[in-house]
């Protein structure tokens, strides 16, 4: 087989991705993509990076190309997601925990009217903690306070932990706070688990603009909640979209009521995505 054949194969089967399908590459600038999120008020889609990078969120087009350049006057801790409410204001979920010892977790709300700044914008800080924690850290066996995953809901920002105890990898607590400045307690709501291993790690969440289905998102598959009583998600039927491309995503969010928009992290040659994924 000559050179240019297996070239042409080499390229086919890396950009095997399944049912998730391509709408862009990102550009360099969101290799560590962690959040993503659209709002009702612009056509943009709204990205953030990890720890380590600056404090800004992206808007960017379905060409993969940075319209929006937002400079935030907080510092990224560990940012982790991105949320939205129903009049365009998003919420910056700074939880990102993962050794479980951070007693700073909070959630920046950047208001609407502020999307359209070029200066460095103020936030409203919520702040929050864990009702079950009181060891920062806690023991190897209870390390399940570290969060990637949030969204908005009925003037509350409902969290999904990720868990760092071997083992119970997919474990996610459920918690809920006000979306109102201050200091406040997260209230339990309930557990799920979706499997044992890393891949089961949750790395982002969102509903449906209708309230009617939750996603949340893992390395390995997107997991669709239905039917729920109130905000108790995990009551609701639960249906499991596996993926057969493996790479590191990071978030996750609803284009409509029946399509996911998703991004992965640029890493080990593969991912750097955006991507589209139908839930019919």
């Amino acid at each position: 087989m000559n050179k240019l054949l297996i070239l042409f194969f080499l390229i086919i089967s890396s950009c095997d991705t399944g049912k998730l399908n391509i709408i862009t590459d990102l550009p360099k600038t969101l290799n560590e993509v962690s959040g993503t999120e659209t709002t009702q008020q612009t056509n943009l889609i709204w990205m953030l990076n990890d720890s380590g990078n600056k404090a800004r969120i992206y808007g960017i087009n379905k060409k993969g190309n940075i319209e929006k350049e937002l400079k935030i006057n907080a510092k990224n801790h560990d940012w982790e997601d991105l949320a939205s409410d129903h009049v365009g204001n998003i919420y910056i979920g700074d939880f990102g925990n993962n050794q479980n010892k951070r007693t700073n977790l909070t959630i920046l709300k950047v208001n609407a009217e502020d999307l359209d700044k070029d200066s460095k914008i103020d936030i409203e800080r919520i702040s929050f903690k864990y009702p079950k924690q009181d060891k920062f850290p806690p023991k190897k066996k209870q390390m399940f306070f570290d969060c990637e995953s949030f969204f908005y809901y009925n003037n509350s920002l409902h969290l999904f932990t990720k868990s760092r105890v071997r083992g119970n990898f997919g474990k996610t607590d459920l918690y809920k706070i006000p979306a109102t400045p201050g200091h406040h307690v997260a209230e339990y709501i309930n557990s799920f688990n979706s499997c044992d291993d890393s891949g089961c790690w949750i790395t982002s969440a969102d509903i449906s603009d209708d309230g009617k289905h939750v996603v949340l998102l893992s390395p390995k598959a997107a997991i669709v909640f239905s039917n729920f009583t109130s905000d108790d998600f995990f009551t609701g039927e639960v249906k499991r979209y596996d993926f057969t491309f493996d790479s590191q995503k990071e978030g996750v969010c609803f284009t409509d009521n029946n399509t996911l928009l998703i991004t992965d992290e640029k890493a080990h040659g593969a991912g750097g995505n955006l991507y589209s994924f139908s839930l019919n």
